[in-house]
């Protein structure tokens, strides 16, 4: 078999800065908290548990004190960063800078819509470390709108400002943004070019990634998805590799792979999610010219 590795999968910028901060400051002090799981891939995180990265949730957070904190690339809520003032507890602060930025552009956006009597609404997945962090910044006020489903949440007879999560899809987010505007000239009486302001907030370094999973998807005879189960764009960029090669398989690790998925000849394409580290892609890749050795010598 002809096996490769998708050169334009892996870390994104932002997480792959977060990790290497964690891992500097843990040579430095042995130990260090980090605030959720720094990223939606359990491997990884076992790996950075075993040098002593340790995950704590907000909870825990307001019951330490003089320590050090990791925040993950995903953001905080303004509400973490006092209960680390009140605690004396010093932040390491990893953020994303394309999450920092949109932080910003939220709170900006609600000050004003909050003048014309608006609503803030974002385009992401309720509970998301990064919604929690930019629903913060409107005091918890913002909308959340996950699918179709959600749009009843909405007000129509008042203006709304449209923000997403950086990671969800840019055909998703303008889905649902057309989905808003049919609502309003269905039942509103504002002019309408006052019921919308839509802002694409997609980080396009994840969004770019969909066309070039398409291409990679097709060229290979059968593809392998490695990524953690609880990212979400782990999610999405796997349901790309199955509309374009329907022997796409998506795994956490080299222990799920079923050898009966490969014929002899096949060309063996890997590749994960922004959340999926580099190094694990590779053990996948290795345990199967392994494995595929053994069968021959059978």
């Amino acid at each position: 078999m002809n096996i490769t590795i998708d050169q334009n999968s892996g870390y994104c910028f932002g997480v792959e800065f977060a990790i290497q901060m964690a891992e500097d400051e843990i040579k430095a002090s042995k130990e260090l908290y980090c605030l959720g799981d720094i990223v939606h891939n359990d491997m990884e995180v076992k790996r950075l548990h075993k040098k002593g990265l340790r995950v704590i949730n907000h909870e825990q957070l307001k019951e330490l004190r003089d320590c050090k904190v990791l925040i993950r690339a995903h953001g905080e809520p303004p509400e973490t960063y006092l209960t680390a003032l009140k605690n004396n507890i010093e932040l390491i602060d990893a953020s994303c800078p394309v999450v920092l930025k949109l932080q910003n552009r939220v709170k900006h956006a609600f000050d004003n819509i909050q003048k014309r009597n608006g609503q803030m609404v974002i385009y992401g997945k309720k509970g998301h470390a990064e919604v929690i962090g930019l629903t913060g910044q409107t005091n918890n006020q913002a909308i959340i709108i996950s699918d179709e489903n959600d749009l009843d949440k909405i007000d129509y007879s008042r203006p709304v400002v449209l923000f997403s999560q950086t990671t969800k899809s840019t055909k998703g987010f303008y889905n649902i943004k057309e989905k808003i505007e049919v609502r309003f000239k269905e039942a509103s009486d504002l002019p309408f070019e006052d019921c919308v302001q839509a802002h694409d907030s997609i980080c396009r370094q994840v969004s770019n990634r969909e066309p070039k999973m398409k291409q990679f998807a097709e060229v290979h005879d059968v593809v392998l998805f490695v990524s953690g189960k609880k990212s979400s764009n782990g999610k999405a960029l796997f349901k790309v590799c199955q509309n374009h090669n329907t022997r796409s398989y998506f795994i956490e690790s080299s222990s799920e792979v079923d050898m009966k998925w490969f014929n002899e000849d096949d060309s063996v394409g890997i590749c994960g999610a922004t959340s999926t580290p580099m190094w694990l892609m590779e053990e996948v890749a290795s345990s199967i010219r392994k494995r595929s050795k053994k069968l021959v010598l059978s």
